[in-house]
């Protein structure tokens, strides 16, 4: 069965230009050619620009790709490779996520301003952190401690501390500094963490899809292996 570029552009919505990028980047098998020159595919290359398709809602544009340059090279190693490498970094998420619940949880009401203060130095050992970091953070503001009035150091308050342990979490969650910021800005005018429910509900949801995603792309892929 003979298949022209606009055949497989239709039935997903793309030009015919985007299929013959796909084709070009390795991530369709080569083309055959007609007496005149022209592209001529079959079955096989619509399975595998469905393959791909499916692949990218769970694996990233990049990494999608790079499967399917895999598969087409007959590397399977590669290929289950690359999939390890998704399942691992959905499973890292989710453990930042839990890790970011169970910091909101354990967070304290904000003591008195006057009590309980710290210095850079202290915060930074206790997170593991450099206080170079602490330092970006406040040129991004994100937290913006005190100064001690007689030696110029920065002080922490325990509301300060709060943001900072959300900043840090929401870091390692892959969050930048501006969304951060705009979440800790939430949280201080609320008067508490409350707002960042909204956030953790929308991290749960893009989690469970791409969770489901990955089921579907790997049923589509092993379709695809099975395609002579």
């Amino acid at each position: 069965m003979r298949l022209r570029p606009i055949d497989l552009a239709r039935e997903h919505g793309l030009s015919t230009q985007a299929v013959r990028n796909y084709e070009e980047a390795g991530i369709l098998p080569p083309a055959g050619r007609s007496p005149h020159g022209y592209r001529v595919y079959a079955p096989c290359h619509a399975a595998a620009l469905r393959t791909f398709l499916a692949l990218i809602p769970a694996h990233g544009h990049a990494t999608a790709g790079a499967i399917m340059r895999a598969v087409n090279d007959r590397a399977l190693d590669e290929v289950l490779r690359l999939i390890d490498e998704s399942h691992a970094q959905l499973a890292a998420d989710r453990h930042t996520l839990e890790a970011v619940e169970l910091a909101l949880r354990d967070l304290a009401p904000p003591r008195e301003p006057e009590l309980g203060m710290t210095f850079i130095g202290p915060l930074a050992r206790r997170l593991r952190l450099r206080p170079a970091t602490l330092r970006k953070w406040e040129r991004a503001g994100l937290v913006v401690p005190r100064r001690d009035p007689r030696t110029g150091y920065r002080l922490y308050t325990p509301a300060d501390v709060r943001d900072v342990l959300l900043a840090h979490q929401l870091r390692r969650g892959g969050h930048g500094l501006t969304h951060i910021a705009q979440v800790l800005d939430q949280v201080r005018t609320a008067g508490g963490p409350e707002p960042l429910q909204a956030t953790l509900r929308e991290w749960h949801t893009r989690l469970t899809a791409r969770g489901r995603a990955m089921l579907a792309a790997a049923a589509a892929l092993d379709i695809y292996l099975g395609t002579p």
